[in-house]
């Protein structure tokens, strides 16, 4: 029996930019190890496995080669492109899902695909023993989000010179590390960067995620509701967030790369 996968680059208006992700439509629940094997073979940050449901909506989870996690941006802003590119959902229709952080959306808005998160705001913390070590940094501010560390730069020109040391930032004992600053581009809010060897990622080039965190955070700085970030990873990206309460708006766009079929 033959799979119909995909290959997207995610908050990308052109190939080769953004963030890679598989997404496998499948008529029914797979086996949780063929997923994890399919992840592992594509060897892209996160692969999206989608069935959809009698109702309309959609299962829908995220592995990387590594593990499964509990929330990934990327992968369902380009699970919800193929669902439309291949005409599961006609244009205007939103997709539904059903995901392990619970009920997620998507539309086509203003010619973006936007997507409706859960917000997860940073409460602050002081630094765990290593972590700035690792990152090699000052920071201004540190603070803990349900999956991760977030930490203030000084400047965009720290955040894209971090070279971090990876071994240290896995003993962590956390998804990730956010790192953001301000943007000195007038067309950017801010800048971050993404690192998760915990999860088997070292950096995430683009990270829908993240920015669940990075909204409100940069919100409530910079007293604004809508903003642009840059995520300043070698392939690079742009995300558009809206803070709304307990919930975040993020809006890019897709590239489907690559098509094909899993032989088994």
């Amino acid at each position: 029996m033959k799979t119909a996968i995909y290959q997207v680059d995610a908050f990308a208006d052109r190939p080769f930019s953004g963030n890679p992700a598989g997404v496998c439509p499948l008529e029914e629940p797979a086996d949780e190890s063929w997923m994890q094997k399919v992840a592992m073979e594509m060897n892209v940050a996160e692969t999206a496995f989608v069935v959809r449901r009698a109702d309309g909506s959609f299962d829908l989870r995220w592995f990387t080669p590594v593990i499964e996690v509990e929330l990934c941006g990327h992968a369902t802003l380009a699970t919800s492109h193929i669902l439309w590119e291949t005409g599961v959902l006609g244009a205007g229709e939103a997709a539904r899902y059903h995901t392990r952080s619970g009920l997620l959306a998507a539309q086509q808005y203003d010619g973006f695909i936007q997507l409706d998160f859960p917000a997860n705001p940073p409460h602050p913390v002081a630094p765990p023993t290593g972590l700035l070590e690792a990152l090699g940094l000052e920071a201004t501010y540190v603070a803990q989000t349900r999956f991760d560390y977030l930490v203030e730069a000084r400047s965009e020109s720290v955040i894209r010179s971090i070279a971090p040391d990876f071994r240290r930032l896995r003993q962590l004992g956390v998804r990730g590390v956010i790192v953001t600053a301000r943007s000195d581009d007038p067309a950017f809010d801010f800048v971050s960067r993404f690192f998760a060897p915990g999860a088997g990622i070292d950096e995430d080039p683009v990270t829908g995620s993240a920015h669940c965190a990075l909204a409100p955070y940069w919100a409530a700085k910079l007293g604004k509701k809508e903003m642009t970030g840059f995520q300043a990873s070698k392939r690079g990206g742009i995300v558009r967030v809206m803070n709304d309460g307990e919930r975040v708006k993020l809006a890019g766009h897709a590239v489907t790369v690559l098509r094909g079929e899993l032989e088994t």
